[in-house]
């Protein structure tokens, strides 16, 4: 039985290191503190918050294992570049998170990495810890041979990706067609607020408001997992459902009820 979650915060909602300068506080749109407020009455185990997980649990070889769970293409089973380019590059972004961006890495690997990282004494299972990463992750899948990027990877620790919340369920089709066309036309990609504003439907989109509300539904999923062995529901109505597509996530995520009638016997409020 779990008998405390231990949240992490992202980089996006701390301190920045020192190493890039003076320090700032970053306008983060994870709140994780909200996150453990909503989660604690729904559970039977005590929650609290800690800073980011890569830096209260660093070991030396932190950037290494970074570097050999790169997602080198979409369908290379294959994963991995420990050149020394690399590892600079990984020690440089655990030192300096805001200058991570556009790596996609196995979210096992990491998983894996970060459970070395932690401390004997809370590896086991009476301790959940649920590191919110500003680092896309991605699961393969043997059905389709390629990588599909994830929001959520379960286990010990349980790891949810913030931007994965953005890329990893797919969008309505128009939003796709109108990228394409704006590349077409101007050889990049379109701003994100062209894009809103002219594809109807309902999606997330980078630093969206919305983002503590649609995490805090992932971080319960992590801790139902431990304690049932159920990864999902699959129920669309209900904030354990896995969903697939924007539009099911914001009906999951944000939308009531929160959870279908058997999740609400144990995780709803009276």
């Amino acid at each position: 039985m779990t008998d405390r979650v231990v949240c992490y915060r992202p980089p996006s909602t701390v301190a920045v290191s020192e190493a890039s300068g003076p320090p700032r506080r970053a306008d983060g749109v994870v709140d994780v503190d909200a996150i453990a407020d909503w989660l604690e009455p729904r559970i039977d185990a005590e929650v609290v918050v800690r800073d980011r997980f890569l830096e209260v649990h660093r070991t030396d070889d932190l950037a290494e294992r970074f570097a050999e769970a790169r997602v080198l293409s979409p369908y290379d089973r294959e994963t991995g570049n420990t050149m020394l380019g690399t590892i600079r590059y990984e020690e440089r972004a655990l030192e300096q998170p805001e200058r991570e961006g556009g790596v996609l890495y196995d979210g096992i690997q990491i998983q894996r990495a970060l459970n070395a990282a932690l401390p004997a004494e809370e590896r086991g299972l009476e301790t959940l810890h649920v590191a919110i990463l500003d680092r896309a992750l991605g699961t393969w899948g043997d059905h389709d041979g390629r990588w599909h990027k994830r929001v959520s990877v379960l286990g010990q620790p349980a790891l949810v990706s913030v931007p994965g919340l953005y890329e990893a369920p797919a969008k309505p089709e128009e939003y796709y067609k109108e990228q394409q066309r704006h590349a077409l036309l101007s050889g990049d990609t379109p701003p994100r607020e062209v894009l809103e504003n002219q594809v109807e439907g309902e999606f997330l989109i980078e630093n969206d408001p919305r983002t503590t509300d649609a995490l805090s539904g992932y971080v319960l999923g992590a801790y139902h997992y431990l304690e049932t062995g159920e990864p999902f529901c699959d129920r669309e109505e209900c904030r354990l459902f896995n969903a697939h597509y924007h539009e099911d996530l914001i009906e999951a995520q944000l939308r009531e009820p929160e959870f279908c009638p058997v999740h609400a016997d144990r995780y709803g409020l009276e």
